[in-house]
C-alpha cells in the first residue's frame, strides 16, 4: 500500500500544481457552454477549458430538503452518508482510490439539489478511477448501519449546538414564520425530533426515488473534448435507474401578514432577521433587485444600511441585507446583531432606511459605483473551472438562458435609479414583513 501510494505522489504534486495555475490564470471574457441530452434523457452543460489538465464534473438531482416531505433533514442525511461507502468500498477506501490520484470529491445538499462533484486530472487512468468511483458512489452506495449511526451522531450534535446560538435561531423561526407549511420552513439539516427518528431505511428510499437518471443533469468543464465529456456523462449515470422525475414542489404564498417574533435568549446580543419570500431565479426583476439590494445591504461598510446603522448611530457592528432566490420565493432579509438594549433603535433605523431607500431609490452616484463594482469583481468570480461549473450548474438546475455568464454585466449595467425605485416598491412590502428578535429584551407592544 505504501509503495503504491509513495507512485502516486506526483500525480498529486502535479494536481496541486494545476490549482494553483488554475488560480492564476485569468478567465476568458466569454464562456461558451455546450448542452446536449444523453441517450438516457440527462441533460449535459459542457464548457471546454484549454490549458490545465483538469476537469471538473457535477452530477445534480432536484432532491435538495424540499423533498424531505415531513421527514426534516432526510436530503441532508442521505447527501451526507452518500459517499461513506458504495460498491465493494467502505469510505477508507474510496479516499484512497481517490487520493492516490489526486482527486476530490465531494458531496452537498440544499434547499433546492443534491449534488456530488469532483475534481480530476485529465489522465486517463487517474480519470477512468475518478468515473468509476463517482458513478458507484451515485449508484451504489452502501448506506452501512455503522455509517449512518456515525453521520447521525454528528449531525444531532451540530443540531443541539445550533440550539445555543442566537443567530440559528433567528433564522430557523424566519423561515418557519414566512413560509408556514411550505418545504422551505423547515431547515435543511432537520430538528432534533425530526432527524432522531430517522432510519437507515428512510435513506435508502430516499436514494432509489430521488437518484434517478430522469432527475439527474450533469455539467462539464475543463480540458476534455465534446467526444470525451460525452463519455464521462455516460459512464457516471450507466448505473442509476431510469426511474422518474418528481412533480413541482408548491409554490410560495403571498397572502401573508406581517408580525414579530421576540424569543427570549440568555445572551448579550439582539439577533434580528427581518424580511419576506420575495425573489425566485426565474424573476424578471432579478438583476435589478440584485443591484438594488447592492447599493442598500450588501456591499458591506459602504452600504446604505450599514452607514445608517453601524457608521452613523454605532448601534450594531454588522448590519447588512440580501436576496436569497430559489426554485421558487426565496426570502429578503434584512439583518443585525447588537447589544439588547439599543435593539429597538436598532431596529427602527433599520426599517427607516428600508422605507427612505423605497422611496427615493438610490442616488446616481451609488448606483455608478455600484455597478462598477458588481462588474469588475465578476472575472474574479468565475476565474477557475470549479467556479464556472458552479455557475453552469445553476443555469441548469434553474433553467436560465445559456449565455447567462457572458450577458451578466450588460445586463447589470442595463439597471437604472428608475428600475431599482419601482422594483423595491413593488416587490417589498413592510407590512408582509416578519421580524425576529433573539435575545433578553424586553416585550414591545404590536401597534
Amino acid at each position: 500500500m505504501m509503495q503504491m501510494f509513495k507512485s502516486r505522489i506526483p500525480a498529486i504534486r502535479l494536481l496541486l500544481g494545476v490549482i494553483l495555475a488554475g488560480l492564476l490564470t485569468p478567465a476568458t471574457s466569454a464562456v461558451k457552454i455546450q448542452h446536449w441530452t444523453t441517450a438516457q434523457g440527462v441533460p449535459v452543460y459542457y464548457a471546454h477549458a484549454p490549458g490545465i489538465p483538469m476537469v471538473d464534473v457535477q452530477v445534480v438531482f432536484d432532491a435538495g430538503s424540499a423533498r424531505d416531505g415531513d421527514q426534516y433533514g432526510l436530503a441532508a442525511m442521505t447527501t451526507a452518508v452518500l459517499d461513506k461507502g458504495a460498491g465493494p468500498w467502505n469510505a477508507d477506501q474510496i479516499s484512497q482510490r481517490l487520493e492516490s490520484g489526486g482527486a476530490i470529491l465531494g458531496v452537498s445538499a440544499s434547499d433546492d439539489m443534491a449534488a456530488l462533484s469532483f475534481r480530476s486530472l485529465t489522465d486517463p487512468e487517474i480519470l477512468d478511477s475518478v468515473i468509476q468511483t463517482a458513478s458507484t458512489i451515485l449508484a451504489e452506495p452502501t448506506f452501512s448501519d455503522q455509517d449512518f449511526n456515525r453521520v447521525k451522531k454528528r449531525v444531532l450534535a451540530n443540531l443541539k449546538h445550533e440550539l445555543e446560538q442566537p443567530g440559528s435561531i433567528a433564522q430557523k423561526q424566519f423561515n418557519a414564520a414566512i413560509y408556514g407549511s411550505h418545504p422551505y420552513a423547515h431547515p435543511s439539516n432537520g430538528t432534533m425530533d425530526s432527524v432522531k427518528a430517522l432510519h437507515r431505511d428512510d435513506l435508502v428510499a430516499f436514494h432509489k426515488r430521488y437518484f434517478v437518471s430522469a432527475n439527474a443533469l450533469v455539467v462539464i468543464v475543463g480540458d476534455v473534448s465534446r467526444k470525451q465529456s460525452e463519455s464521462i456523462a455516460n459512464r457516471l449515470l450507466e448505473k442509476l435507474d431510469k426511474g422518474t422525475k418528481p412533480g413541482p414542489i408548491p409554490l410560495v404564498s403571498d397572502n401573508v401578514k406581517g408580525h414579530m417574533i421576540q424569543h427570549q435568549f440568555a445572551s448579550e446580543q439582539t439577533h434580528a432577521v427581518v424580511g419576506m419570500p420575495v425573489l425566485s431565479r426565474h424573476d424578471p426583476d432579478y438583476f435589478t433587485l440584485y443591484v438594488g439590494n447592492h447599493i442598500l445591504g450588501g456591499s458591506g461598510l459602504v452600504s446604505r444600511i450599514s452607514q445608517e446603522v453601524r457608521e452613523k448611530r454605532g448601534l450594531a457592528y454588522s448590519a447588512y441585507s440580501y436576496f436569497s432566490p430559489g426554485k421558487r420565493k426565496g426570502p429578503f432579509i434584512m439583518g443585525f446583531q447588537t447589544r439588547n438594549e439599543q435593539a429597538q433603535e436598532a431596529l427602527k433605523v433599520l426599517n427607516a432606511t428600508l422605507d427612505t431607500y423605497r422611496k427615493n431609490g438610490p442616488t446616481e452616484k451609488e448606483l455608478e459605483s455600484s455597478k462598477k463594482n458588481i462588474t469588475g469583481g465578476f472575472v474574479l468570480r468565475i476565474d477557475s473551472n470549479s467556479e464556472i461549473a458552479n455557475y453552469i450548474a445553476m443555469i441548469a438546475y434553474y433553467g436560465l438562458k445559456l449565455d447567462y455568464l457572458d450577458t451578466f454585466n450588460k445586463k447589470i449595467d442595463g439597471v437604472t435609479v428608475d428600475m431599482i425605485k419601482q422594483a423595491f416598491q413593488k416587490r417589498l412590502d413592510p407590512n408582509k414583513f416578519a421580524t425576529v428578535l433573539v435575545g433578553q429584551q424586553e416585550a414591545q407592544k404590536q401597534n
